[in-house]
């Protein structure tokens, strides 16, 4: 018999927060994390802009010791698990049992700064002055590891990498953990930290980015006629998944409850996506399916939205596929036309949104939204936060090689 599984903490670093009110503020009040790139000189490149982390101080949430010999990903990481372990009631370090306890947390990329600044020392100082630590500060693992030692979390312990679906499928197999026993606890979700040369230059290559040098702040612009690519954003989103009886047996505040995941992949392309986005479509029927819900029940849609031409014309595609009539009562948004695209973080991300938006009544905005697309006719709930009531919501997951995430969750007051 499958176990219920509940939301019980989150936690988050975002480039409009630092943690998960900030950020939730921010996002409502349609505010954009996006900027001049100050992490390194960006003056030869096409992209000099990003949502970069602002004030970010990792010593609030971890040993100096431990802080040194992480990459700025697993920083991110762990700050946030810190953030939701105690907003779950167990920042002391109590009350769950650390062998029912597991983590999965992954990300897209991994510790690409470290890749780079020791490729640079090997480049001017030979290869013994590589750092010994180099190998297990660039791995994409790393950060399950230490959030897994933060905590003493000895159950299950992977990192999922699936590029931009890295997160979601990260809270999709820890809610199938939960589900099937393995675990009580689950510390789930994806950090990434790429705002570097590479990544830029590399994503700018590809003509996958915004080029509005002059406006970084309405760069990013999902569903919107004039979009042009998305905006890089960095960050995490980590939250606790808790088996339902372990939770009220603890008196635990709950959020929501997970009740559907569904996971495909196109076969197609390495960066491109099926016409009409069939393989989010069967994500999103499959995880209906799940969940037992039907599409006239749902009330949010946390869109992929990634502000790309080919995107989110298919996405709205995608969406009026699966709900058919109900599509035209769903409210619709992308959080990335905020927090840009976090690559590996922004499925954690923007299942936060979905498990506050269900919490509070709210429907997060899509800023920057000026010029009607014909191709993108859903409510998207332009520029302005909505109240309305959130008994339920998906959010979508997408990644380059054809992976496809959607999660959903409800409202837990028919627990």
């Amino acid at each position: 018999m499958k176990q219920r599984v509940v939301v019980t903490g989150l936690g988050a670093i975002s480039p409009v927060g630092n943690d998960v009110a900030t950020t939730w503020r921010a996002l409502l009040d349609g505010q954009s994390g996006a900027g001049p790139i100050t992490k390194f000189d960006a003056e030869l490149f096409s992209v000099r802009f990003a949502c970069e982390v602002k004030g970010f101080d990792p010593l609030l949430h971890m040993d100096r010791k431990v802080a040194k010999r992480a990459d700025l990903y697993t920083q991110y990481a762990v700050a946030a698990a810190v953030q939701a372990m105690a907003d779950a009631g167990f920042g002391d370090g109590t009350g769950y049992d650390p062998n029912e306890t597991g983590v999965i947390v992954g990300s897209g990329i991994g510790g690409l700064s470290t890749f780079e600044d020791q490729h640079q020392t090997y480049l001017e100082q030979g290869p013994r002055r590589i750092s010994p630590f180099f190998v297990p500060m660039y791995i994409a693992d790393i950060a399950a590891g230490v959030v897994s030692m933060q905590f003493n979390a000895r159950g299950p312990n992977y990192a999922t990498v699936s590029a931009c679906s890295t997160s979601a499928h990260a809270i999709g197999e820890a809610f199938r953990t939960i589900q099937y026993g393995d675990a009580q606890v689950m510390i789930a979700g994806g950090s990434e930290a790429a705002v570097t040369p590479m990544s830029i230059g590399g994503f700018a290559s590809m003509t996958a980015l915004s080029t509005r040098n002059e406006s970084p702040e309405t760069a990013s612009r999902p569903f919107d006629l004039t979009r042009d690519g998305f905006v890089l954003g960095e960050g995490a989103g980590v939250v606790i998944l808790e088996r339902l009886e372990h939770a009220q047996a603890r008196g635990a505040r709950i959020y929501a409850e997970v009740l559907g995941y569904g996971a495909t992949g196109d076969a197609h392309h390495l960066t491109g996506q099926l016409p009409d986005h069939e393989g989010l479509q069967r994500a999103m029927r499959r995880a209906l399916r799940d969940s037992e819900l039907a599409p006239e029940d749902i009330d949010y849609v946390n869109a992929h939205g990634t502000s790309t031409p080919l995107n989110d014309s298919n996405e709205t595609r995608a969406i009026r596929a699966v709900f058919g009539d109900a599509a035209d009562a769903l409210s619709v948004s992308s959080t990335k036309s905020a927090t840009g695209h976090m690559l590996g973080a922004a499925g954690g991300m923007e299942f936060i949104a979905c498990t506050l938006a269900i919490r509070d009544g709210i429907v997060p905005p899509t800023i920057n939204y000026s010029t009607p697309d014909p191709e993108c006719d859903l409510d998207v709930t332009p520029n302005s936060a909505r109240e309305r009531e959130v008994r339920a919501a998906i959010t979508n997951s997408s990644g380059f090689g054809g992976h496809n995430a959607t999660l959903v969750l409800r409202r837990p007051d028919t627990i």
